[in-house]
């Protein structure tokens, strides 16, 4: 019984910042941190605060990006972008800013960014997993909040679907690494490409083991 029940994000986390006064809350959520090539993305997604039902009913499907199947992400990408009440926007950390700050530090670089580009500038920051640091507006970090919350979970899928896309450009530029299958995570065939062709300029130095096969190629 409980099995079926499927938890889904709701508006319960922006319902309580609606409550104590604060009108602008962005979701924020990051695609990427993981991969041994390309750049970590985040995206920042305000939700208007008295969303109608018609809106609610084509955000039904709206989850966590990863529990999602492509078809899904897209047309939520869709919906998001184009509905007129939605504010969105992305930032990136840089395969080199991964390189120098480390990936922790260049996911909260592009969460930051995010929030900045939108605009109005939300007044709150509803944020994935764990506090992000020097944010530009206060946040509550959601550990899971891309379950929890609609607006962390529409952050979800457009960073999913833009980085996604990104790796499909890439793909088109070294296609002998198959970043369009893989999207530069570390399976068995990114890696066997890896021992053959050595890494490329968008793959993450100081990852394991792509700093060894630079080492290497030094």
């Amino acid at each position: 019984m409980g099995n079926s029940l499927k938890q889904r994000p709701t508006l319960e986390h922006e319902s309580l910042l609606f409550s104590k006064g604060i009108k602008l809350v962005a979701g924020v959520d990051e695609a990427g941190r993981g991969p041994l090539a390309g750049p970590v993305i985040a995206a920042a997604v305000i939700l208007p605060r008295e969303i109608s039902s018609k809106l609610l009913q084509q955000l039904e499907r709206l989850n966590d990006s990863k529990k999602l199947s492509h078809a899904v992400r897209e047309n939520l990408f869709e919906i998001i972008t184009t509905e007129s009440e939605i504010f969105w926007a992305i930032g990136e950390g840089s395969v080199e800013e991964i390189g120098d700050l480390n990936i922790l530090r260049a996911t909260h670089l592009a969460m930051k960014r995010a929030l900045l580009a939108l605009k109005p500038l939300p007044e709150h920051a509803l944020v994935d997993g764990l506090p992000a640091r020097d944010l530009p507006v206060p946040q509550t970090a959601l550990v899971g909040g891309d379950a929890l919350s609609m607006s962390i979970a529409a952050a979800s899928v457009i960073a999913k679907v833009t980085r996604d896309r990104m790796m499909k450009k890439l793909h088109e530029e070294f296609p002998q690494y198959g970043f369009l299958q893989h999207k530069g995570y570390a399976t068995a065939s990114h890696l066997a490409t890896l021992r053959i062709h050595g890494p490329c300029k968008h793959h993450r130095r100081g990852f394991s083991p792509v700093d060894q096969l630079f080492f290497e190629a030094v």
